[in-house]
This record gives C-alpha cells, sequence and structure tokens, in this order.
C-alpha cells in the first residue's frame, strides 16, 4: 500500500462533503471510497471526518489535512504541466497585496491575465496585513519596502514615488514648511504607513507624523488633505492627480525620497512554476504603465 493512498478519496470527499457525492465526481463506488478513507485514517492514527447518518464534517485534524493535501495535489498538477503543457500557467493561482493597490491596479492586471489563461484560476486576497506566504499556501504577493524572509524571493515590478502635499487653504492659514524640523508644527494626516520617509545626500531621514486624524485608506487620507485638514506623504498615484490640477501643493521636494521599489514575492520552491513566472512577466509589463509610470 503507497502511503498516498486514500488521499485523491479524502479530496473528493472534503470538497463534496458527502461520501456518495465524492465518489460520483471519483467514478467509483462509495465503499470503495469509504474503505480508502478509514485505511488513511489508520495510517495517520487520526479523524479526518465526523460522520453522521445525514452529515460529514471535517475534523479539525481534517481541516490541516486537507489544506496540505490540496496543496501537494495542486503542486503535483502544476509539476506534470511544467514538463507535459510547455509550460502554459494553470491550476490556481493565489495572490495577496494591499488593499487600495490591489483594487486599483493588480486586480484589474490579474484579472486580464486569468483571462489570456484559461486552464488558470484566480484568488485574490486583498489585506493590508502581511501575510505568510508560506504558512498561508499563497503563490504571489505584491509588496513594498524591504523584504527579509529567507523563505521568499523578491522581483522588482515597478517603483512608485511618496509626495509630501497640502491643499493651498490649509498652507494658506498655517503656512509652508520648508525644512523637515517644520512638519512638527502643522498638522499631518496619518495613513497606514507609521512613518514618512525623505533623503538629504543619500542619506534618508525618517518622520514619525503624529496628528488629530489617522485613517487606513488612502483615498481617505487624500480627501481630509485636500478639504485642508494637514498634510499628508502618499503614494504618487493618490496624489498625482490633484498635482496635475493644482488642488494639491507639493511640499519639501528638495528632500523627496527616492523612488520606493514594489516587489513580486513569492515562496522559494514556487519560482519555476509557469503561472508564477508568468503572472510576473505580466506585472512587469503593465504595472508601470498602469501607475502612469514608464520604468
Amino acid at each position: 500500500m503507497s502511503k498516498w493512498d486514500g488521499i485523491d478519496e479524502f479530496i473528493a470527499v472534503a470538497s463534496a462533503g458527502s461520501f456518495t457525492r465524492g465518489a460520483k465526481a471519483m467514478g467509483m463506488s462509495p465503499t470503495h471510497v469509504s474503505r480508502s478513507i478509514m485505511a488513511l485514517e489508520q495510517r495517520i492514527q487520526a479523524q479526518l471526518f465526523h460522520r453522521t447518518t445525514r452529515t460529514v464534517r471535517l475534523t479539525d485534524t481534517g481541516k490541516v489535512f486537507l489544506e496540505r493535501c490540496e496543496r501537494i495535489a495542486q503542486e503535483t498538477d502544476e509539476a506534470i504541466a511544467l514538463i507535459g503543457e510547455q509550460g502554459e500557467p494553470q491550476g490556481e493561482l493565489r495572490v495577496t497585496c494591499s488593499t487600495a493597490m490591489g483594487e486599483r491596479f493588480i486586480a484589474p492586471i490579474i484579472r486580464g491575465f486569468a483571462m489570456q489563461h484559461p486552464r488558470l484560476s484566480v484568488t485574490i486576497d486583498l489585506t493590508n496585513r502581511v501575510v505568510d506566504l508560506v504558512g498561508e499556501g499563497f503563490d504571489l504577493a505584491i509588496r513594498t519596502g524591504s523584504v527579509s524572509d529567507p523563505r521568499l524571493i523578491a522581483t522588482k515590478v515597478a517603483s512608485r514615488t511618496l509626495y509630501t502635499c497640502a491643499a493651498p487653504i490649509y498652507l494658506e492659514r498655517a503656512g509652508t514648511p520648508v525644512t523637515l524640523e517644520d512638519l512638527e508644527a502643522h498638522e499631518r494626516l496619518v495613513g497606514t504607513s507609521p512613518i514618512w520617509r525623505f533623503e538629504r545626500n543619500g542619506q534618508e531621514m525618517i518622520h514619525r507624523p503624529k496628528g488629530r486624524f489617522r485613517c487606513n485608506s488612502g483615498h481617505a487620507v487624500m480627501d481630509a488633505c485636500m478639504a485642508g485638514l494637514g498634510i499628508c506623504q502618499l503614494p504618487d498615484f493618490y496624489i498625482l492627480p490633484h498635482l496635475k490640477r493644482g488642488v494639491a501643493i507639493s511640499l519639501l521636494e528638495d528632500i523627496r525620497a527616492s523612488d520606493e521599489p514594489i516587489w513580486a514575492v513569492y515562496p522559494q520552491r514556487r519560482h519555476l512554476l509557469p503561472k508564477v513566472s508568468a503572472v510576473i512577466d505580466c506585472l512587469q509589463n503593465e504595472l508601470g504603465p498602469a501607475m502612469g509610470r514608464s520604468d
């Protein structure tokens, strides 16, 4: 008996929520499927399902085991695809990104990518928390800043500029800061980042803003800035439209920080999968132009 015996049956029953439906999906008898899963449970010495005459539910152990088995099955399919399908992206692609960038740029790009590859299914999780790609089974994350996890590989796909700005109505009332130290006397609007970045002669300088308005939405912070509530620092895609219309004023340009890279981050063991390499190529080609940049 192989150590893999019963895993396909287990996945089928868990997905279908029924031994009968799982067996039908596999083209096997319910008796065969039931015996295979019982033998699997005996081998791993754990119960995978709560069984009653009416329902079949995964145990807590079964839920954890299912997640790992599905990942193994998916990566097995992908390994076969890598050899037998000439590198055509297929299977499930799981991507995570911050909410604002994801909604505005990443989701539309990956939607187009999925349309080009009909054998691929896509899950996009937009969240501002730092997702554990390896532990939670994600293929790819779009991130800014540094990547220090040794389990991950980071490939640059675009870059962005951080602008510090205010509305004319605020500057008329409160004056215009001309040095980093001047910011301490101003109302500062705080977004998701706890620090503002600046640079002088190649040396990074950090400002930790404090203010009476704080929000984890860049759009809300920009709206507050336009209403004259204070000064903000945000990525270019929030601010540039307002600068171009003259309704926002860029501040402290002589110490603006260097452009910040945007990374495609992925677990090392997935770096050769066709779906990962292809979507990274797509992001490198499309993300910069979508954000109004040529790099």
